[in-house]
């Protein structure tokens, strides 16, 4: 008996013991089932906004495949129209190449707007071999640099001699440039016309798809709005006597020097021009330091060292152009 009064006692003592730990406990199962509530919302609102995120980004991955391929696409055609294919360098130029070129231009012939001046350039250029048949020979830096800074050198006369043509194209933009400045161009090309380009190693047909010859070239300079009136081809090489003889009857503005592009062939044609140039006339040497024809730059470096009519006034891009001072100040001191 003393025993079960020992349990009851000890039973009834810790009783309200109990009770509170009882109160504590569900207390803190019914705090806990509130968070297992919340945390299964924010898990099903996590989900929900998960799902959502996903649809959306799906979305803008569709988009950006075609983005990417209307980017894709229009590069391609950019590059049908002014990449490499069916001509030997691509036309297509940076900002920074353009600006570096009108520097060079600039420095060359004092023009401080020369930047404007090649962007003219660079559309005339597209416009050119777009509307013509064959191609400009050259690299654009190359092909602009000559019809940027030619103009801008304020040549005495329209009066323009081509030496070496190829299809004619690059006559019909320098004579464009020549209109521009308020001069009345005579256009003169002197081309032996063979059908195939003759200053390349290998002689074959042109990459073009186009032949190298005089119906090419009048084609093309009437596409770029040539008057055939005031244009003459002069069917042979440069140093023979019977083509100098032909060109030999007027003085002329602008010589552009284009063809043999041999050591001797260019101190040909420039013992040539010495005798055709107009006071103050300019003579444009391509592919001067050109690593592929070091021929250009050897015959005018050796040219300029002995008595000469010709004053050096700098290269834009892989052109030299040169200045004729009256005849006779040659080979003396101006005072």
């Amino acid at each position: 008996m003393s025993q079960n009064w020992a349990q009851q006692t000890a039973v009834r003592a810790i009783k309200p013991v109990l009770g509170v730990l009882d109160r504590r406990i569900e207390r803190l199962a019914r705090r806990r089932a509130r968070q297992v509530v919340d945390e299964s919302r924010a898990v099903r609102d996590l989900k929900g906004e998960s799902e959502q995120l996903r649809t959306e980004m799906q979305k803008m991955h569709a988009e950006m495949d075609e983005m990417r391929a209307q980017v894709k696409g229009s590069g391609f055609a950019v590059d049908l129209l002014l990449g490499k294919h069916g001509r030997r360098s691509s036309r297509l130029m940076t900002e920074e190449k353009l600006k570096e070129l009108a520097a060079q231009v600039s420095k060359v012939s004092g023009a401080p707007d020369a930047y404007e001046r090649v962007v003219q350039a660079y559309r005339m250029l597209f416009e050119l071999e777009l509307r013509g048949v064959g191609r400009l020979a050259g690299g654009p830096s190359n092909i602009l640099g000559k019809l940027t800074t030619t103009p801008l050198l304020a040549p005495p006369s329209g009066e323009v001699l081509e030496i070496g043509t190829l299809f004619g194209l690059f006559s019909g933009g320098m004579v464009r440039q020549v209109s521009r400045i308020g001069l009345r161009y005579e256009l003169t090309i002197i081309d032996p016309f063979a059908s195939v380009q003759l200053q390349v190693k290998e002689l074959k047909a042109d990459t073009s798809g186009s032949p190298v010859t005089e119906t090419v070239v009048r084609e093309n300079l009437a596409l770029a709005g040539v008057d055939p009136q005031r244009l003459r081809l002069i069917q042979g090489f440069s140093e023979d006597p019977a083509v100098q003889a032909q060109a030999s009857d007027r003085q002329y503005g602008v010589i552009v020097i284009d063809g043999d592009h041999s050591a001797l062939g260019v101190a040909n044609d420039l013992v040539f021009a010495e005798k055709i140039i107009a006071p103050g006339g300019i003579v444009v040497l391509d592919d001067f330091g050109d690593k592929n024809w070091p021929g250009v730059q050897e015959a005018t470096e050796r040219h300029l060292a002995g008595s000469t009519r010709f004053e050096f006034l700098g290269a834009v891009a892989t052109s030299a152009f040169l200045r004729a001072k009256p005849a006779e100040t040659a080979g003396t001191e101006q005072p």
